[in-house]
């Protein structure tokens, strides 16, 4: 079969990662917050408003349950 569809169920991928400096890549963006990964390994959730912020620690804690988020205004 040459035309394969692909297999995501019409699911919204919200995983985007750009690197936005050398020590630091941005996963994705929740409104005016923005989840990003740190060089040394740690998650954070910098901005938004406190909507933003649901939405970001519900996505979270379904797609990347193993990290731990720090807060950053």
């Amino acid at each position: 079969m040459s035309n394969q569809c692909p297999q995501d169920a019409g699911m919204k991928k919200r995983f985007n990662f750009f690197k936005t400096n050398d020590t630091e890549i941005l996963i994705t963006t929740f409104g005016q917050a923005r989840l990003v990964c740190r060089a040394d390994g740690t998650v954070e959730l910098r901005g938004g408003e406190p909507g933003d912020r649901t939405s970001a620690k519900e996505w979270v804690s379904l797609f990347m349950h193993e990290a731990a988020l720090r807060f950053v205004k």
